[in-house]
């Protein structure tokens, strides 16, 4: 994406879920996820940015810098919906590369 750090996550969430469909990827938006314990379901308003192929989750940040709680809210997202992979884009970094963190479920480095 060539629109430069700084602004609010929405616009990223829209541009690069576009993208993704484009390069020919299922990636949903503000999809919900539920918690669930010994049979019973809870709505509680968690929700991911993106889920790209049911497979990967994107959290979405645009802050100066992210933390370890940002990396623990993806992680609490894979271990919620039993998926592998996910990724923290912070967009509020210098650098993007600078920004981007991979999590695996299992593992918060």
């Amino acid at each position: 994406m060539d629109i430069g750090p700084g602004l609010l996550e929405t616009v990223y969430e829209v541009i690069l879920a576009e993208l993704l469909r484009k390069s020919g990827l299922e990636a949903e938006r503000q999809v919900p996820i539920p918690i669930e314990y010994q049979g019973l379901k809870f709505d509680e308003g968690f929700r991911a940015d993106i889920v790209v192929e049911r497979k990967v989750i994107i959290e979405l940040k645009s802050i100066e810098k992210a933390s370890r709680s940002h990396k623990k809210q993806v992680l609490t997202h894979l271990k919620l919906t039993g998926m592998k992979l996910g990724f923290l884009l912070n967009f509020g970094e210098e650098l993007m590369k600078d920004g981007i963190y991979r999590i695996v479920n299992g593992r918060l480095e």
